[in-house]
């Protein structure tokens, strides 16, 4: 790191000269000059050997460096009054490996990294544990930006997934805060967050999230409520510091690709998304005789529970109950779905509700459960023609129905984790359309790995056009001055413009070998070596001291 390496750079100078000075301070008149060479070798050999490990790609400097301090090793056998040149010589020697550590950590691009916990990877408990309320989206990205090494952010929360996109100015450095952030923020120890996360960098990041867009890593594959969950961080992060060009750029690509799979493809056909998989789970374990006649009941009238119902009437329901705070999202689901019986009931009367009911569908905010082992002890038992069993079908995340219900043996308890069940039909199609949709997110992936790159010569453009405007400013002014202060303004204008237009031509050239947008044949590799030979010839700061620039300005920040 740019500031760390500063640090333990100069900790290490000062330990060695230490030891070198106290050395020679503690020998005893008679020390032979070859004891003191020994003494000295043995101080200054550390570093050296450092000095080879990190600079294996400079022969000539290692070379010259070997060469340097074996003289001085030889001259030191002739000559005891050389301590201050051991000085001088150690400070060289680390001056070299203070920068090699500098240059190494400082040519790390930041990268886009995800660390994620899904419901292929992590429980349900620590799942709503981990989850933000979109709410807090805005909140938590300022927070996550706030940290050393994180300069983008977005949070992607949802009932199957906890996700968080950085742009990380050191990915291992990232990784640890956002992963100590998210300790912090949970309550769980990072150890147990270690235990069930997954991280994806670059290219391996930018596909997962195109994957996730599309649906296919949801666990109803092609289900669309993911793409408009992705849509939401978006809106959310429009205007929030730290929801940044990368990240939203990320973000916006995605969406169009979650559109052109369901567009070019038929994975949403016969896919279902959450809600649905819900209903296919409870009439799966309903006997198929009681279909048309079990008592259903809905608690919570937002957009899941708005799908339930919706997925009810499609599979034959005509008659349920919907349990809410409000009457209003009732009557405008009632005015929406025609020719069925949506029976409004408040929320305090959610348990009487309950002992009439054969199948119960939870879908609310509460973050207490609204149902424990106590309350359905309480209830009265089906009847035999739908199983003997009440069912608990509860799709929300933190649960609204305890794990202990099961312990009842007159009730069974679902989650979305349960939902595995419903989906393990048309494995074979789904692969098939999964195929289709991959090369969809290859192609897109490509593009969007193309406008990043691109991103990086943007540095170097803007200083070569500034160090060109310098140049033509100063040069003009020598110009007009010289030709007298009663110029007309159409010939100080007409300069100005000549000036202008050769500035604009000779750039040009430069300027079109530095495009990496995928409208010509020139590779990434030649636009970045066109980049870096610009930074050359011209002495531009390169991305590398921004990059520094960046950490140090928020180290600085967060020490205030």
């Amino acid at each position: 790191m740019a500031v760390s390496s500063t640090f333990a750079g100069a900790k290490m100078e000062t330990l060695l000269v230490s030891n070198t000075t106290s050395s020679s301070m503690s020998m005893s008149p008679s020390t032979s000059p070859t004891t003191i060479g020994l003494l000295y070798k043995t101080a200054v050999a550390p570093p050296k050997r450092c000095h080879l490990i990190k600079n294996q790609r400079s022969n000539s400097r290692i070379i010259s460096s070997d060469v340097a301090s074996d003289a001085f090793v030889r001259t030191v056998g002739d000559k005891v009054d050389s301590t201050n040149a051991a000085s001088a010589s150690s400070l060289s020697a680390l001056e070299q490996l203070k920068t090699s550590a500098a240059d190494r950590y400082t040519k790390e691009r930041s990268s886009i990294v995800v660390i994620g916990l899904s419901i292929h990877t992590t429980p349900v408990e620590m799942r709503e544990k981990l989850a933000i309320p979109e709410a807090e989206w805005p909140r938590a990205i300022g927070e996550l930006c706030g940290l050393n090494h994180i300069e983008e952010a977005a949070v992607l929360s949802t009932c199957n997934r906890m996700e968080i996109y950085v742009v990380a100015l050191s990915r291992h450095r990232g990784i640890k805060e956002v992963t100590e952030w998210m300790s912090k923020t949970s309550g769980l120890p990072v150890s147990e967050i270690c235990q069930h996360r997954f991280l994806l960098y670059d290219k391996d990041a930018t596909q997962h999230l195109f994957e996730v867009s599309a649906g296919l890593d949801s666990l109803v594959l092609g289900e669309g409520q993911i793409l408009a969950q992705v849509k939401q961080v978006v809106k959310v992060g429009q205007g929030v510091v730290g929801f940044g060009r990368n990240i939203s750029g990320l973000f916006k690509h995605a969406i169009t690709v979650g559109k052109r799979v369901r567009t070019e493809t038929n994975i949403a056909a016969g896919a279902v998304s959450v809600s649905s998989a819900a209903v296919e789970l409870a009439l799966l374990k309903l006997p198929e005789s009681s279909h048309a006649t079990a008592r259903m009941l809905v608690i919570g009238a937002g957009k899941m529970g708005k799908l339930v119902i919706k997925h009810l009437v499609a599979k034959g329901c005509t008659k349920m109950v919907v349990v809410n705070r409000s009457e209003e999202r009732v009557a405008a689901i009632r005015e929406e779905i025609k020719d069925v019986e949506i029976i409004y009931k408040p929320l305090e009367e959610m348990l009487n509700c309950a002992a009439e009911a054969d199948v119960v569908f939870t879908s609310t905010a509460s973050e207490t459960p609204l149902f424990l082992k106590e309350h359905v002890t309480e209830l009265q038992p089906v009847c035999d023609s739908v199983g003997g069993l009440r069912l608990f079908v509860d799709i929300s995340v933190p649960r609204n129905v305890g794990s202990c219900v099961n312990d009842l043996e007159t009730a069974r308890a679902y989650n979305v984790d349960d939902l595995k069940e419903v989906v393990a039909a048309n494995k074979e199609d789904r692969l098939r359309k999964a195929m289709e949709a991959q090369a969809i997110i290859g192609e897109e992936s490509k593009q969007f790995e193309a406008w990043r790159d691109s991103l990086e010569t943007v540095p170097t453009i803007k200083k070569l056009r500034a160090y060109a405007e310098r140049i033509r400013t100063a040069e003009l002014e020598k110009c007009l001055s010289k030709m007298g202060d009663d110029i007309p303004k159409k010939m100080r204008k007409a300069v100005d413009d000549l000036s202008r237009g050769i500035v604009n031509k000779i750039l040009h050239g430069p300027m079109q070998h530095l495009r990496c947008d995928g409208s010509d044949s020139r590779t990434l590799n030649e636009t970045l070596e066109n980049m870096h030979a610009l930074n050359r010839m011209f002495s531009l700061e390169t991305e590398i001291s921004v990059l520094e620039q960046k950490i140090r300005s928020k180290v600085e920040q967060n020490q205030k």
